[in-house]
């Protein structure tokens, strides 16, 4: 029975992730390496821990939600990690975007400590962390799944079990390529009825209904076109999800992705990294207009 959480990673996705078990009768016990990031959810009854140790050593599930495959990594093995923390027999699930070489290294370490570890990586963005719709695409043992879907049922609104260790991470890969060219194909249809001199906003009702229709149409479009570049989904987190992609060997010759990857590679360059991904409709203006 599943009673104490613990949520490592309270940023933009994870806090309110953390919120949404809370408030589902668990009670979270929140680690960040910025405490005050952690601290700011004792509102909502969560518990602010200075430690991981003191997060995860009486959890009965651990989940996190950080930025990188290395912060992964540094979680989970580093020497008061929570692989080192947890009792045996309890479930790890780590819901940040990641290798899918990582999955499976962390599924056998958690093994040899009788911890079950899942891959859950999410899709739907800050909205869909918010309002608890996202989709969470799970690798690793069918056990350790059955376990805490009802803690993902509080989360999102699909949890879908995708097989073995680091499945999860190369079902998300398969979204990240979708996303990758819906978000260059919203922008680059923008910027041209921008150059055609068209009201951007009768094109999205035009089209929005249509076979152009996606959920970065519907979602993201309209934040570009009202100068809204809050990072839903940061621009440097994107670049790292491409990056996974294209280095796995399945992931080698997609043009497209390479194709995104360089554009989104540019803005990073110019110091975009921290703004959401639909800042390229602006970049692409800019770019019209030199």
């Amino acid at each position: 029975m599943i009673h104490n959480v613990a949520w490592i990673g309270t940023g933009v996705m994870g806090a309110p992730m953390a919120v949404h078990l809370q408030r589902a009768g668990y009670q979270v016990y929140a680690f960040n390496r910025s405490f005050e990031k952690a601290e700011r959810l004792r509102t909502e009854g969560i518990i602010p821990c200075r430690t991981l140790r003191q997060a995860v050593e009486n959890a009965d599930a651990v989940f996190s939600m950080v930025g990188y495959p290395s912060d992964v990594e540094q979680v989970y093995l580093e020497p008061e990690g929570v692989l080192k923390s947890m009792r045996p027999g309890t479930v790890a699930v780590d819901m940040t975007t990641s290798s899918p070489e990582l999955a499976v290294r962390l599924a056998e370490k958690g093994r040899e400590k009788g911890i079950l570890m899942l891959d859950a990586p999410v899709s739907g963005g800050d909205k869909g962390a918010r309002e608890g719709t996202l989709t969470i695409m799970v690798g690793g043992e069918r056990e350790a799944y059955d376990r805490v879907l009802p803690l993902l049922k509080a989360l999102g609104s699909e949890a879908h079990y995708m097989g073995g260790a680091g499945s999860g991470q190369h079902t998300k890969a398969c979204n990240q390529i979708c996303v990758a060219g819906a978000t260059a194909a919203y922008c680059e249809a923008l910027a041209y009825a921008h150059a055609a001199g068209l009201n951007e906003q009768e094109v999205l009702a035009a089209i929005g209904g249509g076979a152009a229709g996606s959920w970065q149409l519907k979602n993201m479009a309209p934040r570009a076109l009202q100068g809204d570049d809050a990072p839903g989904f940061y621009i440097k987190h994107f670049i790292k999800d491409m990056r996974i992609v294209r280095e796995n060997p399945a992931g080698k010759q997609l043009e497209m992705l390479r194709t995104v990857l360089d554009m989104y590679e540019k803005m990073a360059d110019e110091g975009l990294e921290n703004q959401g991904t639909q800042v390229l409709y602006r970049f692409l203006l800019e770019k019209t207009l030199r």
